[in-house]
């Protein structure tokens, strides 16, 4: 696979080769995306073509040193592929990175680059919504660390594809009186007309 075609084939890291992974790191990591949403509900539904991994931008080169034989690509808007390079602070503009073991190897973990300003997360879809770090995540019963899922529905929610409505759907019926309060005022800052808040 080369530099001018570095598309290739999933296959996802299991979420106990994450926490393997990413225990040397020293940093802060959440799992994200749909997998977040099944931590929260506590039981699979639906299939993942890949695994997501929060991490704060400020962290970036933690996780390159954590896996330094690993390649590692940034996704330059509006959506190109190019090389990581050891190093390299990424620009505010890119925040998902792709990573496998080899250039032979399938991808296998998806980083997401998110904001802090000291103690406190930022969201990079809008920075008017901020919170302490510290209440960003949960910790699933095996010990897996998981973005909060008011966070992780208030990202998907500017796709509303097929499976961020199935994630919906499914996390509604275990979302705690105040994550629904903190997405329906988000929800309610970025888009005062979705269509979820007429169902929280």
């Amino acid at each position: 696979m080369t530099d001018a075609d570095p598309l290739g084939p999933w296959v996802p890291a299991s979420l106990d080769d994450v926490r393997a992974r990413l225990a040397p790191a020293g940093a802060p990591w959440w799992i994200g995306g749909g997998y977040a949403v099944e931590l929260a509900v506590g039981a699979p539904f639906r299939a993942h073509g890949d695994v997501d991994v929060l991490l704060l931008r400020r962290d970036q080169l933690a996780v390159q040193r954590a896996l330094p034989d690993w390649e590692w690509w940034a996704a330059d808007p509006p959506g190109t592929l190019r090389r990581w390079h050891p190093g390299e602070i990424l620009p505010l503009a890119v925040h998902d990175i792709w990573c496998r073991p080899s250039a032979a190897a399938p991808w296998a973990l998806q980083f997401m680059l998110d904001e802090a300003d000291g103690d406190d997360w930022v969201s990079r879809r809008d920075p008017r919504l901020r919170r302490p770090l510290a209440g960003i995540g949960r910790t699933s019963p095996a010990g897996l660390p998981y973005l909060s899922a008011d966070i992780q529905l208030f990202y998907k929610s500017k796709g509303l594809r097929p499976k961020d409505e199935a994630d919906f759907t499914a996390v509604l019926p275990v979302l705690e009186p105040a994550q629904r309060a903190w997405l329906r005022g988000a929800l309610g800052l970025a888009d005062p007309a979705h269509p979820w808040l007429a169902r929280l």
